[in-house]
């Protein structure tokens, strides 16, 4: 268990904040979460969430085109915010002192977002762009696209996160506007602030730069619900830009922080996290087969998928590297994993979190996703103890419910023609 302090509080208006004060070094991060990712956007609207990460720096009412980004750096401070498909972010970590500047940066823009035409064509543009760089032409990125539209039968998570073209290209103004009145909202958001503060004063900064800001109507929460696969799903994509064969696997498991995440976390360790993991070993040390193996969650709210990501050998059919995949996972299934290999990615688990909590910015950005997605905030204090408590049957007994075929889902990549 962590003894990281854990203060966590609620405004009138709904805000949620979370402190955590740690005088180590004399710094402050501060996160806004937002409870909007892709699965909340409906069909012909896709790339909305995406999209106002961008938007947010387009300028408020007190604060002008990219000057939120300029005045942090200004401070020696970095800036950033990202999104997914269950929320979306904005973070600063800068110098103590310059607190109550980020928290009244970060209120203008929630208050007063400058959702403009001209700075909407601008950040629609950007978007197209980046989907452009990252995904049109990239090799291999549309099949972790076409990978979620294979295996998810709700909308919510079958589309990507940074949307189609076509509907970037149709949204009018006034759907925009209306996003952000619905989403970007004091109460639908979680305010973290972690590093060297004092609590009391941090309560005061809040309520005057947030407090007057006005609660909205709650916005609607999609269903997520995802009916059960009882078949396996197989598909094939052509990627030109492919230089070598490859091919995702997924299964079907349930969201972060359920019971049974934790034993298939500890099982993608053994499997596929680092040179010494089974099937690192067999098919690249061992085999030969392979250039590239992972094995992860996606750990999204849920439903969540358990996937493999394999990068084959040049001339090597992606079947026979694929055939290797499922004899190392049925052997999971048949003999279950040895005392040391469950040892191991314990410790491997246990670095990653503890390594993940030592900046404040990591730990401001963990405490707001714990509040937003489960709750409470002091759950992150616990966490480690439920990977410390998976057994060997924990392991095994997982291998066994959710990686069965008929829950299996198989995409290959073909690489285009010429290679």
């Amino acid at each position: 268990m962590f003894t990281f302090p854990v203060e966590q509080f609620r405004l009138d208006n709904g805000l949620r904040v979370v402190l955590s004060e740690e005088h180590s070094a004399p710094v402050v991060a501060v996160a806004v979460y937002y409870d909007v990712g892709s699965r909340d956007e409906v069909r012909g609207r896709t790339g909305f969430a995406h999209l106002f990460e961008h938007m947010m720096f387009e300028g408020s009412e007190n604060v002008g085109k990219f000057e939120h980004i300029r005045t942090v750096q200004r401070v020696g401070g970095v800036v950033n915010g990202t999104t997914s498909t269950d929320r979306t972010n904005y973070f600063e970590a800068v110098p103590a002192h310059y607190l109550d500047l980020v928290l009244w940066l970060e209120a203008d823009r929630m208050r007063s977002l400058h959702v403009t035409a001209e700075n909407f064509e601008n950040q629609r543009q950007t978007v197209k762009e980046e989907r452009r760089q990252s995904y049109d032409n990239q090799p291999y990125a549309q099949a972790f696209l076409r990978l979620n539209e294979v295996c998810y039968e709700n909308f919510g998570y079958s589309h990507s996160t940074i949307g189609e073209m076509a509907d970037l290209d149709a949204a009018p103004l006034e759907s925009v506007r209306e996003f952000f009145r619905t989403y970007y909202a004091p109460n639908n958001a979680v305010l973290s602030i972690a590093g060297d503060v004092d609590p009391a004063e941090v309560r005061g900064c809040v309520e005057k730069r947030f407090g007057s800001i006005a609660r909205r109507p709650d916005p609607p929460r999609p269903d997520m619900f995802e009916p059960p696969q009882t078949h396996e799903k197989t598909a094939a994509l052509d990627d030109a830009l492919a230089a070598l064969p490859a091919f995702l696997l997924a299964w079907h498991v349930p969201g972060a922080r359920s019971p049974d995440s934790y034993a298939l976390e500890i099982l993608a360790t053994v499997l596929g996290d680092g040179k010494s993991s089974r099937l690192y070993r067999r098919l690249i040390d061992q085999d030969r087969i392979a250039q590239r193996v992972t094995i992860e969650r996606d750990e999204r709210r849920g439903p969540d998928l358990f996937g493999a990501w394999v990068v084959c050998q040049p001339g090597l059919a992606a079947a026979r590297v694929r055939d290797v995949v499922y004899q190392e996972i049925d052997d999971v299934v048949a003999r279950g994993i040895a005392p040391a290999e469950l040892a191991k990615a314990k410790n491997r688990v246990r670095a990653r979190f503890t390594f993940g909590l030592q900046s404040a910015l990591q730990r401001a950005l963990r405490l707001a996703e714990y509040s937003m997605y489960h709750g409470d905030a002091e759950l992150l204090r616990t966490e480690l103890s439920h990977y410390q408590a998976v057994t060997l049957e924990d392991a095994q007994r997982v291998a066994r419910t959710y990686l069965a075929t008929a829950n299996r889902t198989y995409l290959e990549v073909v690489p285009g023609a010429g290679r």
